[in-house]
């Protein structure tokens, strides 16, 4: 009793957690009190509360989520060339359209991946226009599924036919391979923002019958390039690689260059090839993903693994997929709009919901994760350098260990956060963040603006009642 009376006759020093009421009724009474911000884990959801419990100090699932992060850490990424998808990707066939995020139908598509299918389906020569080629995609001839479900992801729209070029990436460790799509360049006219005119429809054709021997050619000459060594490089030149690849793309030209001149294809036609790589500053971004989807698959269908392995979008849904869930099971829930900033004459009425499968670079430890080492992207994205160094602690509060292999300089070079936890995005309420570009809501419009997205949380409600049912 003596002690109780001494602690309330002393300066009383409150925290509160919870609802600020209490915190606001001590202040009333003269006293300080500090107010802590807190939700109980999964919002209370009783159900969401049992999976957890089911999961949380869970040995089996610690030691499966340690050996993912131990493939994901010992992974050699490696660039063995550029091909038509039809030659390399999995399950592709003359009538396979392939499209960003988890499988949509068409006629469910936004209005620039239907443009992207449209495109597609001109340049592979199945319909000669526009009319035909929504009636041919409508017509249940195409087979439409998503690039991650055939070892390959795309940006925006992610739409990908069989004779379009991917970049292959071999994990050498694990003797598995990702594939994406090249990156056609910036502006309005490229066909993963829904464009299908002349100019990008000769583009297409100028890759697949030009560009596709002499950087293979010039690839397969190199031996293969370290695409893990140029990534953790690029992080230390203010790439955060998602959208910022300036750092990467010119390290990637300075590899590949000595190679291209020492092909024996003609000098305007080596040229050309050049300037395509070095005038385009996104260019390694199309590598990176490669890399990251061959990196993440190698840790797929771990059993007990409760770490993220693809975080997409295709512009309607939102899915990601969970190691111990298996390659083939999507949890979803709705496409958000992306918080950013917009190009001059534009607003968030214009976008398209977030949209691609390049978060695959965030999934890997990239982009948000990441985006303490690119402050000159920061205002791009909205906000300060201050704001990013905080969005990257954040995501450490949400994954199960640290990237080594790549690094933060301004954080004493620790490792980026890796393994996006199920667990703990329901335990802590705080969602993986993403940098990206924000497309218009319209065909061929391109890019409007970039910013950050989160998942819905619903994704990973879905995924920790399910996991939990398998324990």
């Amino acid at each position: 009793m003596n002690k109780i009376n001494e602690l309330f006759n002393s300066e009383l020093k409150v925290v509160n957690l919870g609802m600020d009421l209490f915190k606001e009724d001590i202040s009333l009474q003269h006293t300080d009190a500090v107010q802590v911000k807190w939700n109980p884990p999964g919002g209370g959801d009783p159900k969401l509360i049992e999976a957890l419990g089911k999961l949380q100090d869970n040995e089996k699932v610690d030691q499966a989520n340690d050996q993912a992060l131990d493939i994901m850490m010992n992974s050699r990424l490696v660039l063995r060339g550029v091909a038509r998808a039809i030659d390399v990707v999995p399950g592709m066939t003359p009538k396979t359209i392939l499209h960003a995020g988890p499988p949509i139908k068409f006629e469910d598509m936004p209005g620039p991946m239907k443009g992207a299918v449209i495109g597609a389906l001109i340049f592979e020569g199945l319909a000669e226009d526009p009319d035909k080629a929504v009636e041919l995609a409508t017509s249940g001839e195409i087979i439409f599924d998503s690039c991650h479900d055939h070892q390959m992801v795309g940006a925006m729209t992610g739409v990908t036919s069989a004779n379009m070029i991917v970049h292959v990436v071999q994990n050498e460790t694990y003797g598995n391979f990702g594939y994406s799509t090249i990156h056609e360049g910036s502006g309005y006219t490229v066909q993963r923002y829904g464009s299908w005119d002349e100019g990008v429809i000769r583009r297409l054709k100028w890759l697949e019958s030009e560009f596709r021997p002499v950087l293979n050619d010039a690839i397969e000459r190199s031996g293969g390039i370290d695409v893990g060594a140029t990534i953790a490089q690029a992080l230390h030149m203010s790439d955060e690689c998602h959208n910022r690849n300036k750092a990467s793309s010119i390290l990637f030209y300075r590899q590949i260059l000595p190679f291209l001149l020492d092909t024996d294809y003609d000098k305007d036609v080596i040229k050309r090839v050049s300037e395509f790589i070095n005038s385009n500053e996104h260019y390694h971004l199309s590598i990176t993903m490669a890399a990251s989807k061959a990196q993440l698959d190698a840790a797929t269908g771990i059993e007990h693994c409760s770490i993220v392995t693809a975080l997409s979008r295709n512009g309607s849904e939102f899915g990601i997929k969970v190691s111990g869930l298996g390659k083939d099971t999507w949890l979803t829930g709705k496409a958000q709009l992306v918080d950013g900033l917009f190009f001059p004459g534009y607003s968030q009425a214009d976008s398209t919901p977030d949209m691609g499968d390049s978060s695959i670079a965030e999934t890997a430890g990239l982009g948000g994760f990441s985006l303490g080492n690119a402050p000159a992207i920061v205002q791009f994205v909205g906000g300060t350098v201050a704001d990013a160094l905080s969005y990257v602690k954040k995501m450490y509060e949400v994954t199960w260990s640290e990237n080594k292999n790549y690094t933060i300089p301004f954080l004493n070079f620790r490792g980026t956060p890796a393994g996006v936890d199920i667990r703990k995005v329901i335990e802590t309420g705080i969602l993986p963040i993403i940098t990206t570009g924000i497309a218009h809501k319209e065909r061929g419009k391109g890019q409007i603006g970039a910013g950050i997205a989160n998942p819905p949380m619903e994704c990973f409600e879905k995924a920790i009642v399910k996991l939990a049912e398998k324990e």
